[in-house]
Order: C-alpha cells, then structure tokens, then sequence
C-alpha cells in the first residue's frame, strides 16, 4: 500500500504539463470567454470560434511578432496570477491600468480608453447619478474599478459577479437598482434592450493594458512595439471602428480626429445575433451545434472525475488503516489531515494548491492541480468511509486469524479489508456523483470543463434553460454507468446474497 500511492501519484503528475511552457512560435494569451462581448467572446454563429475586438488585437500583434497565439481561458479574477504562475505569457480582458495591478505586473501603452456607464430600468426614474445609488443595490463586475467606485462612494449595497451578463439579467428581473460597468459593455448588452437604459454623465476614466509579468521586461517591449505600429498604421484604429469602440477619449488619446467611412460590421452583426427571430429548427440547430465542445468538455469532466477518485479511494483507504491501526503518533497525523480536509472548503484549497504553491517553487498545470485538490479533499471523506467498514468487521476475525499463525498485515490484507471494502461500496458511489459535481469548482484553476463551458455558451446566446438540460443530461449519463457498476460490484460481493454451495 505505502508504496502505490506514490507511484500512482508520479504518474498522474507526469500526464500533464499544459501550461507550464510556453512552446516556440507561440503567444499564449488569456482571457475569460464568459466575459462576453465585445471583449472575447463565441461566436453566436460558430461557438467554437472566439470572436471580439480584443481577439482582433491579439492577431494583429501576433501578426506582427511573426507568432501564433495560443488562447488559455481562465477567470477574469484570475488572470494576473495565473501570469504570475507562467500559465500564459499575456493576459488581455479589459483589464483596468491602476497603481496596485502596476505593483505586481507590468502594463504595456494603452489600446483603449473608456468610462463607466450607469445602467437602470427603462422605468426607473430615481437614479440618474452615482449618487441617487446610495441606499440602493447597484451591481458590477467582480474586482473591477467600478466596484472600487461604487464602494468608494459608499452607502450602497454592493453586488459582485462573475459575468457582466449576469449582473444586466438581475438588473431585469428586479434584483439589482442599477448597474455600473465599462462603457463599452453597457453599449452591447444595454444599448439595444427596450427593458434597460443608459443613465448620466460619464463616470470615471477607464484605462485598459496588456498584462506582462514583470520577470519579461523583453516580452512587455516586443508587445509595445507591436502595439505601436498598430497605431501608427491606423489597424487599432479600424479594429475599435469594426466594432463601434472608436470614441473621443481614443481620438484625443492617439491625437486622431480625421473621419473616417469604416461601418461598424462586427457591431452590427452582434446586434443582429441579438435581435434574429429563432425558430425551433434554428434552436435545435444551435443545440446540435454546441455538442462538440460539450463533448470534448465532458470527457474532461470524466477523466478528472476518474483519476481524482482512483486517488481518493487509495488514499483514503492508506488514511483510514493509518488511522485505526498505525502507532499513536502516525495515527494523530491521520486525524489531523482528515479533520484540516473535511473542516474546510474545497475551493480554498483548490486556490491553495494552484496559487499558493508557487511561491516556493511547486508549478502544478491545471488538470494536476484540479486532479490533486479533488483527490485529497474526497480522500478525507473516503477514510472515514473505510473506517465504519473497518469497525464494522468484528475484532474476533482478527483475532482468530491471528491465533492460526497469520501476521496482522496478512489478516487485514485477506480478511478485514475484503470485508470492509466490500461494505463501503455504496457510499464511495454516492462520493464519486459528488466529485463529479464538485469537478465544476475547478474552473476557478483556468480548467474548461462542462460547467464551465455551459456559462460561456448561456452568456453567448442568453439561453440558460435550452444547454442547462444538456448539461444536465450529459451529468446524469456520465453518472448512471457508475451506478449500476456499483450495484454490480454489490451483488458480486455481498456474502450474503451467494449460493451457499
């Protein structure tokens, strides 16, 4: 048993290594796909494409480093330290230039300047300012400067999220008074709906950058250079015009007020992905559509559930014999294990291992880290498990194989543990349904798995009921073949249910 873990251990560490290094020719750049328009977003025509002006950029200045980008999702909270982890080499998501971001990372020139914009109900008539949010629920984007604003202000009760579209859907329904995020998102997703409105005077001043780490000064110069000639060329300039992002702050900021005849093509195609009438044959469609990167999202959510619980169940197992059978002092090291595990929560310690670890030297990719936390945190549930099967062996069994000349390894080897095993079969079934559950936490460690990517298909086409029910479905087939594989592993090992022969 000692030695099986480690080895078992060794091998999960060594089938991944996404992330760690950058390989030649490429530009890994990251983002959060559920960001929504017009950052980086799917494409509402083709969800495997990503789309956004932000997106254009990134080609651009790939273009001109002569590199191939690499896109790695991650959250938009958590794009800074997973540049500091080397996960990507940039990060680019409207993220804000401001002096606290300047003293971990490195900020390249600015590609665009904006403002915050507040966004009410189309028969609110109370809020026209920040000030007329004081007393009342106002929501933004998690970690944002406009939640800075909105707290500086004070006396208004804060919400945060995840997604930008989130915050607009509460805005309708009644939870939210208002909401005050970048400019340019409240124009894609505010602008055009008859329920909401855009309310005020510009608030703020909003400066987005590229994220380099500050370990490649080379790296920060090379995309300033990129960037630069995309100015000088006027490509910024008929990027942001694409997607109706050119305004005065940019004019006044590139010191470019001449007029130009580009149309707004990439605006005008969101609006219309927006405003088309959807058949149920263009919806089953859609449907079918998003089946590939459900599946390839799927058979990551499996195998992560798969390895994460093969841990659990050894480890557990080494946790449980350690505890009932050790010497005192490995046995109080058992307990102290289990107890920290089960006493605290799994996305904390997914946070622990992914970012925490690297400041003294341990870089896990993603699918190791996500593997890792969901295998030790199930590993403490599981050795209590084995220890009510353990307990549940009566000691008169040891006993009595012991009295015929067995050793105590042999006893536990040939005849507790079987039993004990044998009794525990239904509750490590019902464990593994919930470690696939729990598998859609780990999308908080940059991991796309079917959570994941059901947020960024709802988000793309404001649909949550139509991919919720796939998404559904897909858990419940992934968990069905383990059920009945543990009514069948019940049957062939239940002693009571045998032919006496």
């Amino acid at each position: 048993m000692s030695y099986r873990l480690p080895l078992l251990l060794f091998f999960i560490l060594s089938i991944s290594a996404t992330g760690l290094k950058a390989e030649d020719g490429l530009l890994r750049w990251a983002a959060d796909a559920e960001s929504g328009a017009p950052y980086v977003f799917q494409d509402p025509r083709l969800p495997t494409r990503l789309i956004g002006y932000e997106v254009d950029i990134i080609n651009a200045i790939s273009k001109e480093l002569g590199l191939e980008p690499e896109f790695v999702q991650n959250q938009w909270d958590g794009l800074i330290p997973g540049l500091e982890r080397d996960d990507y080499d940039i990060a680019i998501n409207g993220l804000e230039i401001t002096s606290d971001r300047q003293q971990v990372v490195n900020f390249s020139i600015p590609y665009y300047l904006t403002f915050e914009q507040l966004v009410v109900r189309k028969d609110e008539e109370r809020i026209n300012t920040l000030a007329d949010c004081v007393g009342k629920k106002a929501g933004t984007l998690k970690g944002s400067l406009a939640e800075r604003i909105l707290r500086a202000k004070g006396g208004i009760d804060v919400r945060t999220y995840d997604s930008e579209v989130n915050s607009y859907a509460d805005l309708k329904n009644g939870r939210l008074d208002a909401v005050l995020i970048d400019e340019p998102v409240a124009k894609y997703y505010a602008g055009w709906n008859d329920e909401l409105k855009l309310v005020g005077q510009p608030i703020g001043e909003v400066t987005y950058g590229i994220v380099v780490s500050k370990s490649k000064p080379k790296l920060l110069a090379k995309v300033n250079r990129a960037l630069s000639k995309l100015i000088t060329s006027g490509r910024l300039r008929e990027i942001l015009e694409t997607w109706n992002m050119w305004n005065y702050s940019m004019a006044i900021y590139l010191n470019d007020k001449t007029e130009s005849n580009i149309l707004p093509k990439r605006y005008t195609e969101f609006l219309q992905s927006q405003g088309m009438e959807v058949t149920f044959s263009d919806l089953m469609n859609r449907y079918i559509g998003f089946l590939p990167s459900l599946g390839k999202a799927a058979i990551t959510t499996l195998e992560l559930s798969v390895i994460s619980m093969i841990i659990a169940i050894v480890l557990g197992l080494f946790l449980a014999l350690t505890r009932v059978y050790a010497p005192k002092p490995f046995s109080m090291l058992a307990i102290l294990y289990i107890e920290i595990i089960r006493g605290t929560p799994l996305l904390i310690q997914l946070f622990f291992i992914f970012y925490a670890l690297p400041q003294i030297g341990i870089k896990l990719s993603p699918f190791v880290a996500a593997v890792i936390g969901l295998g030790m945190n199930y590993a403490a549930y599981e050795a209590e498990n084995y220890r009510a099967g353990l307990f549940s062996v009566p000691r008169g069994q040891m006993e009595a194989a012991i009295s015929l000349g067995m050793s105590r390894r042999s006893a536990l080897r040939h005849i507790v543990i079987p039993q004990a095993v044998r009794l525990v079969i239904p509750p490590i079934t019902n464990d593994f349904i919930s470690l696939l559950k729990d598998s859609s936490l780990v999308s908080v460690i940059t991991m796309v798995e079917l959570t994941k990517v059901y947020g960024q298909l709802s988000s793309t086409y404001y649909d949550y009921i139509g991919p919720g029910i796939i998404v559904a479905a897909i858990y419940l087939l992934i968990g069905i073949p383990f059920v009945k594989l543990s009514k069948m592993a019940e049957r062939r090992f239940s002693v009571d249910k045998r032919k006496m022969v």
